[in-house]
């Protein structure tokens, strides 16, 4: 019979791998809890419309990378390729705007697109995020740069740096977009087929564009940053002094447009050079119109997203403290409801215990307890108890339960 496998572009969590993304998970917990940022979770599937109004129509995303369908009772939808605009949809739905703003969330969880499989990116992703709405206060801004740069500092990420710009708001973007469409129009013959298709929709997808031609024509075009209006200008120069007094390295890049329809403002991009080409760990930026777009009252909000296999594969997340472990091993004779029971014990007591299940004979039980890095081994005789310690080679009878924890989980104390 054919074997079962994942669907392409998918990718099983073994144990090994699952260990330091929930490492990871446990320093997201500490980093963004301290900052007063608080768990969400949002649906894995949405209507339709919400990414196609939030995120933009003219996006990859909403074109090409959604994993769309009807339900039973013909309503569109999509599993979610990105998380602001669910948790968006949260804050609008439950009447978030009552509650003392700014508002701040994090999230985890699996989220999907449609994309040419490669490291680090799978059609089914884990991603981390955070949104603070509610306050177009620049300090939130650059908190936000300062949570993702920790947090990747404390998993061990390496080579990381940090691209930072400003789109302004909605009205300069669509007259510096003029602009640049024009720009773009005088060196049409230059650009790929998908900037030229999409030169009159959002010609600002050009400088995403890794098409030598279409880079050239953009070496000499006008850029977004030199267009800010005075407000956004003042706004951008406060994000970076506030950076600037924590010590946080970044780079100005007028070409960092995002490809995403509701940034406003600040944008940013956190990049590793141990990642090749495909160089993004994750980014976000400032969505002050979002909220309004998707019915709520009008809101402005800032945050980021992360790629958790991405993080993964630049880091080295540091190891967990590792607690004492025991096996308890059964020797002819032994009773297995006694094994059972200690191994129980052990792990009410904090310690991490396995006992023999697979018909080992005495000497197969050692090797297997040794393979495991047990710091103990249990022997459950015929009417008897013994504890080894393994690093030194100690082994000594007990006359119950209670004594082989004080031995074993009292050590670990």
């Amino acid at each position: 019979m054919e074997r079962i496998q994942a669907p392409r572009g998918t990718s099983d969590v073994l144990p090994e791998d699952a260990e330091r993304r929930l490492r990871l998970l446990r320093l997201c917990e500490e980093t963004l809890g301290r900052a007063g940022y608080g768990p969400i979770e949002t649906p894995a599937f949405e209507p339709t419309e919400l990414f196609a109004r939030g995120v933009g129509e003219t996006t990859d995303i909403v074109e090409k990378e959604m994993f769309t369908f009807e339900d039973q009772g013909g309503r569109s939808l999509s599993l979610r390729p990105e998380g602001t605009a669910p948790v968006c949809r949260a804050y609008v739905e439950h009447g978030m705007h009552k509650l003392p703003q700014p508002v701040k969330l994090w999230y985890w969880g699996p989220f999907f697109r449609y994309e040419a499989p490669q490291a680090g990116r799978y059609r089914q992703f884990t991603q981390l995020g955070i949104e603070a709405i509610g306050s177009d206060d620049p300090s939130l801004d650059a908190e936000s740069i300062l949570l993702l740069s920790e947090l990747l500092e404390r998993a061990g990420a390496r080579g990381v740096r940090v691209r930072l710009s400003s789109l302004g708001q909605p009205e300069t973007r669509r007259a510096y977009s003029d602009e640049l469409r024009e720009h773009l129009r005088a060196r049409e013959d230059q650009l790929s087929d998908d900037v030229r298709a999409r030169l009159d929709r959002n010609p600002l997808r050009a400088f995403d564009s890794d098409h030598a031609g279409t880079r050239a024509a953009l070496e000499d075009a006008p850029r977004l940053l030199d267009r800010l209006a005075p407000d956004d200008a003042e706004h951008f120069a406060e994000v970076r002094a506030l950076l600037d007094a924590a010590d946080q390295a970044y780079e100005v890049d007028g070409t960092l447009v995002r490809g995403l329809d509701y940034y406003t403002r600040t944008v940013f991009e956190f990049e590793s050079s141990e990642l090749g080409a495909q160089s993004a760990l994750g980014g976000g930026g400032r969505y002050d119109g979002l909220v309004e777009q998707l019915g709520g009252p009008p809101t402005p909000g800032v945050g980021w997203a992360a790629g958790i296999e991405r993080i993964l594969l630049a880091a080295d997340v540091p190891p967990a403290a590792q607690a004492r472990a025991a096996f308890v091993v059964r020797a002819d004779g032994g009773s297995t409801a006694l094994a059972f029971s200690v191994a129980r014990e052990l792990r009410r007591h904090g310690v991490r215990a396995e006992m023999e299940q697979a018909g080992r004979s005495l000497k197969g039980q050692l090797k297997h307890a040794d393979r495991l890095g047990a710091d103990f081994v249990v022997i459950v005789g015929e009417g008897d108890l013994q504890v080894k310690d393994m690093e030194s080679g100690e082994q000594r009878p007990v006359s119950s339960t209670a004594d082989v924890i004080d031995l074993v989980a009292g050590s670990s104390g």
